[in-house]
C-alpha cells in the first residue's frame, strides 16, 4: 500500500467514463496458482491521459501507477503508463455462490470478473433510488436474528453469521448518486421489491466498497457487465388481507406526518428557535404528496380504530389535519380523533412527552363509541420520549368493550448519551435496549391501571415497540402475561420493517389473555418495506420521479391489522321452577 508498481493483465471491464467508475480493471489471464489470492485489479484513472494508447476489452495492458486501499478495495491510482502489449485475450468469468463458507472468503475474487448462476432474492431496494443498489442474498430472504431467535442466544448469533455469509450487493457499474434512469425497476408498474429474485446469471466485476450511507459499513458487491433480470414473486396488493370479525383495528407509522413544513423559520416542539425538530415535508407541494399516500392507505386499510406513529407534536392540528382528509376521501364523516389524554392519576395532560413527534388514535363513531377520557402514561421511562396512549371503546352493535393502548417505544439509535446499560450491548438489540425493558415493565402497569378504570379485562397493545419479536422489551411483556398476536398469527418470519436488508417486525400487536379469543386475524399489509424508497413524496434527488398517488412507500413500516369479533353475551333463559301443589 502506497508504493509504486508496473503491472501488466488483460482488461476485463472498462468503465473509463465519468459517469461510470472512472476505471477499468484488468485479470491475469493465467493466475500465480494461489486460490486464495485475487487475480484482478481496479485501474482508476479520472483523468486519463490523451496521449495513452486506446484499447478496449480483451486487450493486454501493462500499467503504472500506486497501491491504495480505498474502502477495501485494492486499486492502483496516480496511474502514470498505460501501454497497450498488442495482445488479446477473452477473460472467462469465474463461477461464484453464495454463501461463503466464511464471511470473506469473496476476498479472493476482489477485481475479477465473476458469474452468479444461483437466483439470488431481493432484501432491499432502499438505497435504489440513491445510489443504484440492490442487496440480494441466496436462499430467500434475510430475516432479523432477534426476530426468529432470542437476543443475545447462540442461534441468533449464528443466523447473523450465515446473513453475513448469504449476502451480495448489486450495484450499477457507476459512482454517480441519483442515477437516471433507476436501475431494475420494473417498467411497467416502477417498482421492485424484496421478495423478487433474479433470473438468469449475474456477470461482472466483484469489488468491495460502501453498501448504504454509512461508508463505514462495506461489503462485497457486483458491478454487472450484462442486463440482470428479475422475476416478480412478491406481488403487489392492492388491499390488506382480511382479518375477520366485525371490528378492525390497525397500527400505522405514518413517518412523519407534520403539517408544519420544515424550512426555515419553522419552529416545532420543543420550540427551538430554529427548525431543527421539524420533520416531514420541506414543502406544501410535498406535503401534498404525502398526505395523499397515508390517506390513500388508510381509506384501504379501513379500521375502526387506529393507532398512528410519527403525528407532528402540535395539539389537535396534524391529526386533525389527518382526519379532515380522510374523511374527504370516503365520502362523510367516517372518522374522529381522540383528544390528547391526560396523565394517570390526575396528573397534567400531556401532548406527546418531550419529542418533536407523539402517537395518536382515529376511530370511526359509526361502529365504536369512546368510553371516558384518553389516558396517557406518566412515567419516569418516558421522560423526554413519546408516551403512550389509551383509548376504552364500547362496540356499538354488540356493546362490548375493550381498551387499545398505542406505543412508540426510544429507537435504537445511539446518538451521543446512550452509555451503560444503554449502550450497543452487541447482543443485536441496538442502544437503548434497557430503556425499552423499562418502558415495557411501564407499560405492564398502565395495563393494570387501564383495566381498572374501564372496569374490563380486554386490553389490545399496538405500535411501534421499535424491538424485534425476540427482544428483551417483547419477552418482558410476553412474561407477564401479554399474548403476541403477530407470532401467533403470522409465524417467526413476519415482519413490517427491513434494515440493513434484515426483515423483522418493530411493529406489535399483543394482547391481555382475556382478549385472546376474540381476535379473529392479524395481518401485516407489506406496502412500505418491501418497496423502494425513491417512490415517496419527496421532491429532491429525482431526478426520474415514480411518484404515484397509492399506498405504496406512504411510509418506512407496513401497517399491522387485527381483526376482533366482539359479540354480546348470551342472553340467559329464565328457567321455570315447577312448585309442589
Amino acid at each position: 500500500n502506497g508504493q509504486t508498481r508496473t503491472v501488466r493483465g488483460i482488461v476485463s471491464a472498462d468503465f473509463r467514463s465519468a459517469e461510470l467508475l472512472s476505471g477499468f480493471y484488468i485479470q491475469d489471464p493465467d493466475g500465480d496458482g494461489d486460490p486464495t489470492t485475487s487475480e484482478g485489479l481496479f485501474i482508476y484513472v479520472p483523468n486519463p491521459n490523451t496521449s495513452w494508447p486506446n484499447f478496449t476489452v480483451g486487450d493486454l495492458v501493462q500499467v503504472s501507477g500506486q497501491v491504495t486501499e480505498y474502502q477495501n478495495q485494492t486499486e492502483l491510482t496516480s496511474v502514470t503508463q498505460v501501454e497497450k502489449c498488442g495482445e488479446s485475450k477473452t477473460i472467462e468469468p469465474v463461477t461464484i455462490s453464495l454463501p461463503e463458507l466464511v464471511n470473506g472468503d469473496l476476498e479472493r475474487y476482489e477485481g475479477m470478473l465473476v458469474r452468479i448462476d444461483q437466483p439470488l432474492t431481493v432484501d432491499q431496494s432502499y438505497f435504489l433510488g440513491r445510489y443504484g443498489q440492490l442487496t440480494l442474498s441466496a436462499g430467500g430472504r434475510l430475516h432479523t436474528p432477534t426476530n426468529v431467535f432470542d437476543a443475545g442466544s447462540p442461534e441468533a448469533a449464528a443466523l447473523a453469521d450465515e446473513n453475513a455469509r448469504r449476502l451480495i450487493v448489486l450495484d450499477d457499474a457507476t459512482s454517480k448518486q441519483n442515477p437516471a434512469p433507476i436501475p431494475y425497476l420494473d417498467p411497467n408498474d416502477k417498482t421492485i421489491r424484496a421478495g423478487d429474485t433474479t433470473t438468469g446469471p449475474i456477470i461482472g466485476i466483484l469489488d468491495e466498497g460502501a453498501i448504504n450511507s454509512d461508508s463505514n459499513i462495506r461489503d462485497y458487491r457486483i458491478q454487472p457487465i450484462a442486463p440482470v433480470q428479475f422475476t416478480r414473486n412478491n406481488h403487489r396488493s392492492s388491499q390488506p388481507d382480511p382479518v375477520g370479525g366485525n371490528v378492525k383495528v390497525a397500527s400505522f407509522n405514518v413517518l412523519n406526518y407534520f403539517t408544519t413544513i420544515d424550512q426555515g423559520g419553522a419552529t416545532c416542539y420543543p420550540f427551538t428557535a430554529d427548525n431543527n425538530n421539524c420533520r416531514g415535508a420541506d414543502s406544501p407541494a410535498e406535503f401534498a404528496r404525502q398526505s395523499a399516500k397515508i390517506v390513500a392507505a388508510l381509506s384501504a386499510i379501513d379500521a375502526d380504530v387506529v393507532g398512528l406513529i410519527e403525528i407532528e407534536n402540535n395539539g389537535p392540528t396534524a391529526i386533525n389535519d389527518l382526519v379532515q382528509k380522510l374523511n374527504v376521501a370516503m365520502g362523510g364523516t367516517v372518522y374522529a380523533a381522540i383528544p390528547d389524554p391526560a396523565g394517570i392519576g390526575g396528573q397534567p395532560a400531556i401532548n406527546g412527552g418531550g419529542d418533536a413527534i407523539k402517537v395518536a388514535l382515529i376511530y370511526k363513531p359509526g361502529t365504536v363509541t369512546p368510553i371516558g377520557p384518553s389516558l396517557a402514561l406518566n412515567h419516569p421511562a418516558f421522560e423526554n420520549a413519546r408516551a403512550p396512549i389509551a383509548q376504552t371503546f364500547q362496540h356499538n352493535t354488540s356493546g362490548e368493550r375493550f381498551s387499545v393502548i398505542v406505543n412508540h417505544f426510544k429507537s435504537k439509535s445511539c446518538g451521543n448519551d446512550a452509555t451503560g446499560a444503554n449502550a450497543d450491548q452487541g447482543d443485536g438489540q441496538g442502544c437503548w435496549n434497557a430503556r425499552r425493558v423499562a418502558q415495557a415493565q411501564a407499560l405492564n402497569t398502565f395495563i393494570g391501571l387501564l383495566q381498572s378504570a374501564s372496569n374490563d379485562p380486554d386490553v389490545l397493545v399496538i405500535g411501534d415497540l421499535n424491538s424485534y419479536g425476540r427482544e428483551d422489551p417483547i419477552r418482558e411483556l410476553t412474561g407477564l402475561g401479554l399474548i403476541n398476536q403477530v407470532e401467533k398469527w403470522l409465524g417467526p418470519q413476519a415482519y413490517s420493517y427491513v434494515f440493513d436488508g434484515q426483515a423483522g417486525y418493530l411493529d406489535h400487536a399483543l394482547s391481555t389473555s382475556s382478549f385472546d379469543s376474540q381476535i379473529s386475524g392479524v395481518t401485516i399489509w407489506h406496502i412500505n418495506a418491501d418497496e423502494p424508497s425513491v417512490i415517496d413524496y419527496n421532491l429532491e434527488f429525482k431526478p426520474e420521479d415514480n411518484y404515484s398517488v397509492s399506498p405504496f412507500y406512504s411510509s418506512d413500516h407496513d401497517p399491522v391489522i387485527v381483526g376482533l369479533n366482539l359479540q354480546a353475551p348470551p342472553t340467559a333463559t329464565p328457567t321455570h321452577t315447577p312448585t309442589n301443589t
